[in-house]
């Protein structure tokens, strides 16, 4: 049943609802959060599986990684966009699994102490990219599945959203505790819980458990109460979803 409230087109294509002051300080804090599980992970640790099949911890922070780099500078980003297209012209598929496959093969020969490095130089250089990308460029549209997006989505939404979600991921895989604040986690699930409510659009109640949680209401409905992360898990589609929570929202 899932459905879309507002169908994000070409000519009228998905926007950030958050402020540009607040995506950036999400952005800076999400990858301080990065950095700082992954240098408490053991060895042991690195090779857990994850909720992305192709994926151990390993590949998954290569990805991390690859994507930092590719909004570290205008270079990177078109370097890595057109070799996802080369590769996607050659064997088909979707572009962004060209692109995220692209990336572990690019970041596999790094120790983890190393990968771990990187990350820490560059977040700074993808946090001042991100944010300061100029209005030309962060209105240009970009296709995704069936819908639309502005850059500025991609900049101050799903570049925060994607590592947020793989630290529930690594977190899931390996036992390690998963931070959660209401000033940072609680405000991306905020965000998340508004696009869903908006690409849905019916009645509902939503209750959301942990810290990062909440409640959010939208006329009368029956009272869903659910983990805020496994919220976030179901409406990825990683985690079995019924009703509402078949609406996907992006990550």
């Amino acid at each position: 049943m899932t459905t879309t409230h507002v169908h994000a087109t070409k000519k009228n294509p998905r926007v950030p609802a958050l402020d540009r002051a607040v995506a950036k300080q999400r952005a800076a804090t999400e990858y301080d959060r990065v950095v700082t599980l992954l240098a408490e992970l053991t060895p042991e640790q690195w090779s857990a599986r994850t909720d992305c099949t192709e994926w151990d911890v390993r590949a998954m922070a290569g990805h991390m990684l690859g994507m930092v780099q590719m909004v570290s500078s205008i270079p990177e980003t078109l370097r890595q966009q057109a070799q996802a297209n080369k590769r996607t012209k050659r064997d088909g598929g979707e572009m962004i699994d060209s692109l995220t496959a692209l990336q572990v093969e690019k970041n596999q020969h790094l120790t983890t102490d190393q990968l771990i490095e990187e990350y820490r130089r560059l977040a700074p250089k993808a946090v001042r990219f991100r944010s300061r990308a100029p209005r030309f460029i962060r209105s240009q549209t970009l296709p995704n599945d069936d819908e639309w997006w502005t850059m500025g989505y991609l900049f101050d939404v799903i570049l925060t959203r994607d590592p947020f979600l793989h630290r529930v991921d690594i977190c899931g895989a390996t036992g390690a505790q998963m931070t959660a604040t209401a000033d940072h986690e609680g405000v991306i699930v905020d965000d998340v819980v508004r696009e869903w409510a908006g690409r849905h659009g019916s009645d509902y109640d939503l209750e959301l458990t942990g810290p990062a949680g909440g409640r959010w209401q939208r006329g009368q409905a029956e009272r869903l109460t659910i983990d805020a992360f496994e919220f976030c898990r179901a409406l990825s589609g990683r985690a079995p979803a019924s009703g509402l929570l078949e609406t996907q929202v992006p990550f």
